[in-house]
């Protein structure tokens, strides 16, 4: 399951040094945060099912076959992860063994980019990336899981029917992936991306989860202000090999 490498890393990286597996996890703020990270999680893959589910019965879409396959494989990581994060939440929250993942599997980015589209209606949907960043080779999983997050915050977030950008393109050292909506940046969206851990509750935990795992694959996010109005919420890759 493609998207459950990026979840589990973070689960391990919250995870407080103490007891070994099957252990109760130790209390204190990194279980209590685990929980949240878990609803967090819960929420964003059944937002997207819903978002996919209501394009295919639209009957005013007109959906091509291309559309149709990305609905279906992006509907199929996201039931994916959800099997994994219920797996997970059943064998109790924080008690994951810290075993080591293996590399997660590379796919190009366009694909990526052209399944989270589908989240956004066509009339609000803007999407371009450039030749080089579309064919440029990035985790499946935790790439997936990071434009989704960013894709249902703009959706969630951005004024009602607004449009959402999703951009990529090649930029100096790194790879470059920009999610955009009407919204605007405000202090809460600077200080949720500067905290470096969630405040109680859920406000700003889906940016907390997207720069953890941005991080891994030793990338950053930030946030841009559009003009004349509008927010960019910038993901920047390094690029490892160089380019010909």
């Amino acid at each position: 399951m493609r998207a459950r490498q990026g979840w589990q890393g973070l689960l391990r990286g919250l995870r407080r040094t103490g007891p070994g597996a099957g252990a109760e996890p130790p209390a204190g703020v990194d279980a209590d945060l685990l929980l949240r990270v878990l609803c967090h999680e819960f929420r964003t893959p059944v937002s997207a099912l819903t978002s996919l589910t209501r394009a295919l019965a639209d009957e005013r879409r007109t959906l091509t076959g291309a559309d149709r396959r990305a609905i279906v494989e992006l509907a199929r990581d996201q039931a994916a992860h959800l099997q994994g994060l219920l797996r997970d939440a059943t064998a109790g929250v924080g008690v994951l063994a810290p075993t080591a993942s293996p590399e997660e599997a590379t796919v190009p980015l366009a694909g990526i980019l052209r399944e989270v589209a589908t989240l956004v209606p066509v009339g609000r949907r803007r999407a371009r990336a450039t030749r080089r960043a579309g064919s440029w080779p990035v985790p499946a999983g935790r790439t997936r899981q990071v434009v989704v997050n960013l894709v249902e915050n703009a959706l969630r977030h951005g004024p009602a029917g607004g449009h959402v950008g999703i951009y990529a393109a090649l930029r100096g050292p790194g790879l470059s992936i920009v999610v955009t909506d009407e919204g605007r940046v405000d202090e809460a969206l600077l200080v949720a991306l500067r905290r470096p851990a969630p405040v109680v509750g859920m406000s700003g935990l889906g940016l907390w989860i997207v720069r953890h795992l941005v991080a891994v694959d030793g990338g950053v996010l930030r946030a841009h202000r559009l003009r004349p109005r509008g927010v960019a919420l910038e993901v920047l890759l390094p690029v490892v090999h160089p380019l010909r």
